[in-house]
């Protein structure tokens, strides 16, 4: 089959589509997918620099989460048959003609989303529920703070806050994505450019319940600065680096909490393991996606061919929500 390689570590340039060894069959739980389509995400981004090696057992295949159609079910698979249209989680392996996924890690594609779209959201879903409902708990009424709002994360997180009746804060990088994130629900726009966030937010809300942080060591103090009393910070990225200096007496005196998850080194059974957030996601996000509550957002597709054009389109000022690469005709 092929897939997309890497040529060392570094920039775009080290990708490549060739051939490669076949899959073997699929094993006990398992599913062979002829892919469709896989999404980018930043975290193939770091895998490509050499920042972010795959978990013990994964593919070395960048690639976490694809849609397709089933090929081949392995011993034990009930729930799922060849010709089924899914898309699914992995821990690695997306950016291939076939991948094997973990029978509990996939999800139908939602009615009135194409099979391609359908790409966009197992990373997105899983994450933002897991961390938003499953972690924080967020519910109507509260305001929620997303950091990076015209992200693939962060468009899934303001429909997904929306749609649970939270009052919706964003940061972003130009007015163009700004207005974005208002269409899709986002109600307090702040341009981190020239707006200070915790101003803001402490202004108009008296802090946020709920901060969604992609940057990590950067924003930590101002982060905890932000939130209400019993709020809680959960960072997912940490583009503004690993390490900071916390006034723990700030973060006492608001009774907050700061949560630090990935989703990748999850297990894939048990406790808060993957399967466990998929079933969450099927039962209770999945629903929004079929009526149309909560949408992919897909700002470019490109050829799998080209994926080093689409890799820096991550850091593009004209990209609004997620790039997938195409694979094969729907």
């Amino acid at each position: 089959m092929y897939a997309v390689t890497l040529d060392g570590f570094g920039g775009p340039e080290v990708l490549a589509w060739a051939q490669v060894d076949d899959l073997p069959a699929p094993g006990p739980g398992e599913v062979t997918i002829d892919v469709a389509a896989a999404g980018v995400n930043r975290a193939d981004v770091m895998q490509r620099g050499g920042f972010y090696p795959p978990p013990p057992g994964a593919s070395e295949i960048l690639g976490l989460e694809v849609s397709g159609v089933i090929a081949e079910v392995g011993p034990g698979v009930q729930d799922w048959q060849p010709g089924d249209a899914v898309c699914a989680l992995l821990a690695g392996g997306g950016y291939a003609e076939k991948v094997i996924a973990p029978a509990s890690q996939l999800l139908p594609v939602p009615e009135g989303v194409s099979l391609t779209a359908a790409a966009a959201l197992p990373e997105a879903a899983a994450t933002v529920w897991s961390n938003l409902v499953m972690t924080a708990g967020l519910h109507s009424g509260q305001v929620l703070l997303i950091h990076g709002g015209a992200s693939g994360i962060g468009t899934h997180a303001i429909q997904v806050g929306r749609a649970l009746g939270a009052r919706v804060a964003v940061t972003a990088g130009s007015q163009a994505k700004l207005d974005r994130c208002r269409e899709l629900g986002a109600t307090t726009l702040i341009d981190y450019h020239d707006q200070d966030f915790v101003t803001v937010v402490s202004d108009e809300y008296s802090g946020a319940d709920v901060i969604l942080d992609i940057m990590g060591g950067s924003y930590l103090q101002r982060n905890v600065d932000t939130l209400a009393e019993g709020g809680q910070l959960t960072i997912i990225g940490l583009q503004g680096g690993a390490t900071a200096e916390l006034n723990l007496g700030a973060l006492l005196s608001k009774r907050g909490s700061v949560h630090v998850t990935n989703l990748r080194r999850r297990p894939a059974h048990g406790p808060g393991s993957k399967a466990a957030i998929i079933t969450e996601v099927r039962k209770h996000l999945w629903p929004l996606v079929s009526d149309g509550t909560v949408m992919p957002i897909v700002s470019a597709e490109v050829p799998i061919t080209d994926v080093a054009s689409a890799h820096p389109l991550l850091d593009s000022p004209a990209t609004v929500g997620k790039v997938v690469l195409t694979v094969r005709e729907p």
